[in-house]
């Protein structure tokens, strides 16, 4: 994993390597081992590479890489499954002089073009560009873990991308705030536009959207193409399979995805929370490992154990040092732990705030800012994370009336007996008329829904007339277009939810130089958990139905049936209370007073300290949005 950085341009007269050394320096965080450029002989094509060395930490694996004597690439990510494509493409004639990834890439691309994408099991984004068709080909993966932003200026012709928004800023491009983003921030949360998923806070400056492909033709003009190469098909389901076969297929899938994500030349370990998702891949590890025989070496001791990292809370409600302790007695793991002092976090949010160059919702990222810190720290460059799960398999508490309404359409509610035993296991998601009204005219709902949330937005009394007045019309909330639990899950796995958590997971791990890998996010896993129906995922009142079945073997049951949901949460509200931490929200709204955002009577109003994922998390989102204005 690393950095990447590139320009290419009609004339020379604009850009030069010195422009492109100021973009990789700007995300030199991003690949410490090494910087690569190289420009083609008009130097109108210069790309850039920032090294994290992986696989093959060899020099000839270094970017740019050439093939050929046609192709010059510049890589972030992971192909999982490169050595299965390498073999593919050997016996089609291809050659290898390295043992990266990223050459087997470029060679898929001569051999399949741009239908490359299709056969890689991976987190990416690349630029390839091809001298003889004088043509920039790039990729981003399906889900969005790896980022790719960009500039198009008009002015000059040139097209300018960067693996972190501040590279772009290096150049004097793309400052300008986007205040209608910042408009839905501020009311509903909104970090993204699921109606425009190139947007950014930033108005000239885009992203590439998950799973999209570009492509650039220097000439006779600079002319640019994006299109989406991957979907999830929502209609395609398998209704007649059974449990076994389910919980079989879903095994494999996922003991694959596991596997090909254990393969590294540099130490790897696992973050681990308690938490059901980062308990099932630390246990599946295991179980790999436990499979493999144990090569004692000249040593003569056995191989070490899986290394775990993990964030707690002493004296917080919410702490789940229990649980961490619990799995990682059961696996015999060596876990290491970290926590977060209160003198410490006025200078670890403004490290968020420079690593991650967009606003966040809550101090929910903070926690996982120091997994990583603790994983460098202890010279562990690979960590595979649970990201992913929650999304695809329902594991949040607001999927129940998605998956009740399901029910009551189908007049299987009663019979099903799915509330009682929710609320048995103490699951206080409500179902009444408006739920039973959402079921029988779904898309009435929709409308109804959109209006409500526009109605709560336009309403927020803190903010000004005139920022409302030119900032609403182009408001947005956006619900599901299918009214049921595929549908939601669908809406937050491709749409909205799960590309912001990527977003956090990929610039705090590369603030430190490491790696995170996402085992949930294996496509072929995802693609089958879609086709399976609603009874797979939240079943006799228990979210993620088929992972507890999966896992229940080889977790402990107090963490396979586990009911309450954590997250990873830490004491936003009591971090809100500490004297520093107020003085920074009262200069933050003080700042956004003066921008004619906030009212000035907000300044005159006590400070509403809140839990991280509590709704009406107002005096956070200003703190936060005042840092990048």
């Amino acid at each position: 994993m690393c950095g990447i950085a590139g320009i290419i341009q009609t004339s020379t007269k604009n850009y030069s390597k010195e422009h492109l050394q100021r973009m990789t320096d700007a995300i030199s965080h991003r690949g410490p081992d090494g910087e690569g450029f190289w420009q083609n002989d008009q130097g109108n094509v210069l790309l850039g590479h920032r090294r994290l060395s992986i696989l093959d930490l060899t020099e000839a694996a270094a970017q740019p890489l050439h093939y050929m004597d046609r192709y010059a690439i510049v890589h972030n990510g992971e192909i999982y499954n490169y050595l299965e494509l390498r073999d593919e493409l050997k016996r089609k004639g291809y050659n290898f002089r390295t043992q990266t990834d990223t050459e087997v890439l470029v060679a898929a691309y001569d051999n399949w073009k741009e239908d490359c994408v299709h056969r890689f099991d991976g987190m990416f984004a690349f630029a390839i560009w091809d001298q003889k068709e004088k043509e920039l080909f790039a990729a981003r993966d399906r889900f969005g873990e790896k980022p790719f932003h960009y500039v198009y200026d008009e002015t000059d012709k040139a097209f300018l991308f960067a693996s972190e928004i501040k590279a772009l800023w290096s150049v004097g491009l793309g400052k300008q705030f986007n205040k209608k983003m910042l408009f839905n921030f501020l009311t509903i949360g909104y970090t993204d536009n699921p109606n425009q998923p190139d947007e950014t806070f930033y108005t000239t400056i885009k992203k590439l959207p998950p799973a999209s492909i570009l492509k650039i033709k220097l000439e006779p003009e600079l002319l640019t193409s994006i299109e989406e190469y991957w979907d999830i098909d929502l209609e395609k389901q398998n209704d007649s399979i059974t449990d076994e076969q389910a919980i079989e297929k879903f095994t494999e899938l996922f003991t694959t995805s596991v596997n090909r994500r254990l393969r590294s030349d540099v130490p790897l370990g696992t973050s681990l929370s308690g938490g059901l998702d980062s308990s099932s891949i630390a246990a599946t590890i295991s179980k790999i490992q436990a499979s493999i025989p144990i090569d004692i070496g000249a040593t003569g001791r056995p191989a070490p154990r899986l290394k775990t990292f993990s964030v707690i809370f002493p004296g917080f409600e919410k702490n789940e040092e229990s649980y961490i302790n619990q799995v990682a007695n059961h696996l015999s793991l060596r876990s290491s732990k970290t926590s977060i002092i209160e003198s410490e976090i006025p200078e670890l949010f403004q490290k968020l705030v420079y690593f991650q160059d967009e606003p966040f919702g809550s101090a929910g990222a903070l926690p996982q800012f120091k997994i990583f810190e603790l994983a460098a720290q202890n010279e562990i460059k690979v960590l595979l994370d649970g990201q992913g799960a929650d999304e695809t398999l329902a594991g949040y508490t607001k999927y129940y009336k998605w998956y009740w309404q399901e029910l009551f359409r189908k007049r299987d509610l009663i019979r099903s007996q799915e509330l009682r035993k929710a609320k048995q296991l103490g699951i206080n998601e409500k179902f009444g008329m408006k739920n039973i009204m959402s079921s029988l005219l779904p898309e009435m709902a929709s409308v109804f829904l959109e209006q409500q949330y526009l109605l709560h937005a336009l309403k927020q009394e803190d903010l000004t007339k005139d920022f409302v007045h030119f900032q609403s019309e182009e408001a947005y909330y956006t619900t599901p277009t299918i009214f049921s639990l595929n549908g939601a899950l669908y809406f937050n796995t491709c749409m909205h939810g799960l590309e912001e958590l990527l977003r956090y997971a990929d610039r705090n791990s590369m603030a430190h130089g490491r790696e995170v890998r996402l085992p949930f996010l294996n496509h072929e896993l995802v693609e089958f958990v879609f086709s399976l129906s609603s009874r797979f995922k939240i079943r006799d009142g228990r979210t993620k139905w088929i992972l507890r079945k999966v896992t229940e073997t080889i977790l402990p049951a107090d963490i396979s049936w586990r009911t309450d949901k954590i997250g990873l949460e830490p004491p936003q509200l009591s971090w809100m209370q500490l004297p520093a931490m107020q003085e920074m929200i009262h200069a933050a709204k003080t700042k956004l007073v003066n921008e004619k955002i906030l009212k000035s009577a907000v300044l005159n109003k006590k400070i509403q300290s809140t839990a991280a994922y509590e709704k009406n998390n107002f005096d956070w989102k200003y703190l936060v949005s005042a840092q990048f204005l």
